[in-house]
């Protein structure tokens, strides 16, 4: 199962377990039992630490549990944890063997404070990047705290599961039976829906927060940029962010990062953030900033107000929020948002297995989404509503020549469909013959562009007319003290290099406004 340098690396990580572990192994005797039972007897005689039992009894099967000799485990794998899940699994086997976990130790404190029982089941797909955030968040939480368990599930091993509970979107976590969330949470996000009280907390520790002289908002690579440079500068610099990394989080393949011939968006999300920490940087991260307010109904200091109710203040501002998925604004749509409308083809796609889909938009993303999808599901419908698509050339001859994908242009959605429960359907018309057409379909992945996150800041300055922030060469904006950088800007070509530069471009500007506004007169 596992290759001779994958045992050998494994190994070396396994000699840091500080005391005795046990797996025990559910098995059956189906083609994944027996991979399982593989998987198993390679990574047993690994370490004198592990012993192996194959006498489980969980009632989903093949499955195994990781726990201490003598306790009820509380990590458990329904699946096959490989591909992005065999980090969960490495991870599972360290701390439960006593390795310290890296993260923060009041996060510790936090997590083992927690009353109660906390059972939480998974579901995943292999090729999910943000599936393994969640499932290692929660099996370091059941290994600190004895009153929580963690079940990982993959979806498509068990798709009576799936069908039954109508999960059409993964990472989806169900706590005590019922669903909790669904799409990638930190650990801290976690605990913060759990922790009542753990809200308050936050807000009133960032309450206390001196005064910065610069406050990044957003942490994506605009930010991440933005927030290095201030603070190479000596001057007291602060990061706030709602998800630390923003959309490149949900991007898997960067093949145009100069110097990267190829990387993963968590992978340079980690580097980022690894990056920033080096430098005396205040990093606030899961942090909604919800207003703006301006030096000059602030005595002079520019404000951002939380959502926990949080203020914070700064002498210049460079704002980094970024964009998000553009929606398609039709009937049918909200309702279906994770029971069938999806964004990410590459963590939702396995879950629609031997399906019918359709994909929205005939860019560059919604081709290479159909193209990857064909090569799992029944059927790929392709809508676009221009009369040509506008993807590289290269994509389109791909996608045409695949047999299970149909290509639809001038057609503009309608409203999407469902009995429910789950969508089947999705009606378009023909903007040439303005007939109504409708199509059969188990899925939707939307792939039609983003929009700025910026609603929050209407009236407070300038905006496009597509809601991006306007600025100049130099990142200003409209608002003295208030610079911007990124997707969320009128800058042209949404790029990840571009974004970085442009964080540079404001921090430096931002530095210039401040020396030029201390300097005495």
């Amino acid at each position: 199962m596992l290759d001779a340098n994958i045992k050998g690396q494994l190994q070396a990580y396994l000699e840091k377990l500080q005391r005795p572990i046990e797996i025990v192994a559910t098995l059956d005797d189906s083609p994944k039992g027996e991979e399982m039972r593989q998987l198993l007897l390679d990574i047993a005689p690994l370490s004198a630490k592990i012993s192996l039992r194959t006498d489980g009894q969980s009632s989903r099967r093949p499955s195994f549990a990781i726990g201490l000799p003598g306790e009820t485990p509380r990590i458990h794998f329904a699946g096959l944890p490989m591909g992005h899940e065999f980090t969960s699994l490495v991870l599972a086997l360290l701390q439960t063997g006593g390795h310290p976990p890296k993260v923060e130790q009041s996060v510790i404190d936090q997590i083992k404070a927690l009353p109660g029982s906390f059972e939480f089941e998974t579901y995943i797909s292999l090729s999910c990047h943000n599936c393994p955030d969640v499932v290692q968040a929660l099996n370091l939480m059941a290994v600190l705290n004895p009153g929580v368990t963690s079940t990982m599930i993959d979806g498509a091993m068990f798709q009576d599961e799936v069908n039954a509970r109508q999960i059409m979107a993964v990472p989806t976590t169900y706590l005590n039976g019922a669903e909790f969330g669904a799409g990638r949470m930190l650990i801290e996000e976690i605990l913060s829906k759990v922790d009542t009280g753990a809200a308050a907390r936050a807000a009133e520790e960032l309450g206390k927060k001196e005064i910065f002289d610069v406050l990044v908002v957003g942490g994506g690579p605009a930010g991440a940029a933005a927030s290095i440079y201030a603070a190479r500068k000596g001057i007291r610099t602060g990061i706030v962010a709602e998800r630390f990394g923003g959309q490149v989080m949900d991007t898997l393949g960067i093949e145009n990062f100069i110097s990267v011939s190829h990387t993963e968006g968590p992978k340079l999300v980690a580097s980022l953030e690894q990056h920033v920490k080096e430098y005396d940087v205040d990093v606030m991260n899961l942090q909604r900033a919800n207003k703006l307010i301006p030096a000059s109904e602030n005595r002079g200091l520019i404000a951002v107000e939380l959502e926990n109710g949080a203020r914070l203040q700064a002498k210049a501002v460079i704002l980094s929020t970024g964009a998000r998925w553009r929606e398609m604004n039709v009937p049918g749509e909200k309702e279906y948002k994770a029971k069938g409308v999806c964004f990410c083809p590459h963590c939702d796609g396995p879950l629609f297995k031997g399906k019918r889909v359709a994909v929205i938009g005939g860019g560059n993303s919604g081709v290479e989404a159909a193209i990857d999808l064909a090569g799992i599901v029944a059927h790929v419908t392709l809508l676009e509503f221009a009369d040509t698509l506008r993807a590289d050339a290269v994509l389109q001859s791909k996608l045409y020549s695949l047999p299970n994908v149909t290509v639809i242009k001038s057609a503009q959605t309608t409203e999407v469909t469902g009995d429910g429960q789950k969508v089947n359907g999705i009606t378009f018309k023909d903007r040439l013959t303005e007939e109504i057409k409708h199509v059969e379909v188990e899925g939707i992945f939307v792939q039609i562009g983003l929009l700025p996150n910026t609603d929050w800041l209407k009236g407070k300055l300038n905006l496009s007319r597509f809601g991006e922030i306007e600025i100049d060469a130099k990142g200003h904006t409209s608002l003295p003290g208030v610079f911007a950088a990124g997707d969320c800007t009128t800058v042209p070509y949404k790029q990840i290099i571009i974004a970085m530069g442009a964080g540079a471009t404001a921090s430096l500007s931002a530095f210039d406004h401040l020396i030029r506004t201390s300097a005495p007169a």
